[in-house]
């Protein structure tokens, strides 16, 4: 027989959908419930929140600021591995979930909360990230998932239920459906309506965090960036917390037009999907860290963290943020980081972020080995003829092989 259900952590943003989940979860289970809003920078009021769960009798309204523990713990972690989905997307969506999550726990934990439930569709990524997080943090936590329990199957059911309920419908929330929208401080991410057809071309109005790269400043704009050990620490030589430095960057790659990505990606649940993503600050940061790993990283070392990239990037993508793999991977990006410190200095300019210089204490570049002049380090020019013929050896065999 199934345990009953005592109190439950929901995840709550304050919207539409978590305000009828909430009234879903006390008439489903009769139970209390408990709100977790995380602040992830999302630019969004969020005592809001606080007043509508009290109109369905909340008493225990958590509002959270997570800002400096995504981009220390989760962001720069994932970037000093270079991390991009499919070639290309940053996971501004992937990596806030473990955090939520994470705290979903937490909070379960300390008030003695028998389950813990979220708003993600049975369609999306979100509800494996969320669900596999809370296995692994705490399998004795059962999770809800309304959307794939309830019998509401259409918009109109939903707007239904809300009227039924006297959920207050905000005026932009009937009649057709919203684009859904998630932001945080890493990204602001943009999918459905004219977007589920990828022959459509995306409407300007869509884009919250950039302008348009063809009206963005017709100068450019220089940008340094201090790092130590793999993070960044330092903007034009002012030192910030990881959130306050992600923000900075949001705000010059936006007047930029920088970080923009329409992709169409590969669900883990096994569909395609298009999504518009904005991403300027993380976009900047990618290339910077690049940047300085180009001079302070071994050439084996720079390889391996590029073959490794692509798998430890579909582990977040897929919701795997605390299996032990990923652990495992992270331990060995990390200790690549050690020397990965020094000073990028950036071009903005209309979309672009570009690399145009770099300084490092513990750079392996050495002009001397580069010059074309006369060098003072050992190196003998003729030792490359070897170097040739070996490398050579098994080309021959192979080019005789085939001419008989």
């Amino acid at each position: 027989m199934a345990r009953k259900i005592e109190k439950i952590v929901l995840a709550y943003s304050g919207g539409l959908d978590t305000s009828i989940i909430l009234k879903w979860l006390q008439e489903t289970y009769g139970c209390e419930v408990v709100t977790f809003t995380a602040d992830l920078g999302q630019g969004e009021e969020l005592e809001p929140a606080r007043a509508k769960a009290a109109i369905f009798g909340v008493k225990d309204v958590r509002i959270v600021d997570l800002r400096e523990e995504f981009v220390r713990d989760f962001v720069f972690p994932m970037l000093r591995a270079n991390t991009v989905y499919e070639g290309q997307y940053l996971l501004g969506s992937s990596i806030a979930r473990p955090l939520i999550a994470k705290h979903l726990v937490a909070i379960a934990r300390e008030i003695g909360a028998d389950a813990v439930a979220h708003g993600a569709t049975g369609k999306g990524n979100d509800q494996i990230r969320f669900e596999l997080a809370v296995d692994a943090l705490d399998p004795s936590i059962k999770v809800i998932a309304p959307w794939r329990q309830w019998n509401i199957r259409s918009r109109t059911q939903l707007l239904e239920y809300a009227e039924k309920h006297r959920i207050p419908v905000p005026s932009d929330k009937r009649g057709e459906a919203p684009f859904s929208i998630d932001a945080n401080l890493l990204h602001t991410s943009t999918e459905g309506k004219i977007l589920e057809n990828p022959a459509e071309v995306a409407p300007d109005h869509i884009y919250r965090r950039t302008v348009d790269p063809v009206d963005a400043p017709d100068a450019p704009e220089i940008v340094t960036i201090g790092f130590e050990s793999g993070d960044p620490v330092a903007v034009n030589g002012k030192a910030m917390t990881p959130a306050a430095l992600l923000t900075a960057l949001n705000e010059l790659g936006g007047r930029h037009g920088i970080g923009r990505l329409d992709l169409v990606e590969n669900r883990f649940i096994g569909m395609k999907s298009r999504g518009v993503y904005e991403t300027p600050g993380g976009t900047i940061l990618l290339a910077a860290h690049r940047g300085i790993e180009s001079i302070t990283l071994d050439r084996a070392a720079a390889h391996l963290k590029d073959e490794i990239m692509p798998r430890y990037a579909e582990m977040i993508y897929n919701g795997f943020w605390f299996a032990p793999e990923r652990e495992m991977l992270q331990a060995l990006i990390d200790r690549s980081q050690v020397f990965v410190s020094g000073e990028v200095a950036m071009r903005l300019y209309k979309g672009s972020a570009s690399v145009i210089s770099r300084t490092s204490p513990s750079s392996l570049y050495s002009s001397d080995l580069v010059s074309f002049e006369e060098s003072s380090i050992a190196y003998d020019h003729h030792d490359a003829e070897g170097f040739i013929r070996l490398n050579g050896l098994r080309l021959k065999s192979w080019a005789v092989r085939n001419r008989r």
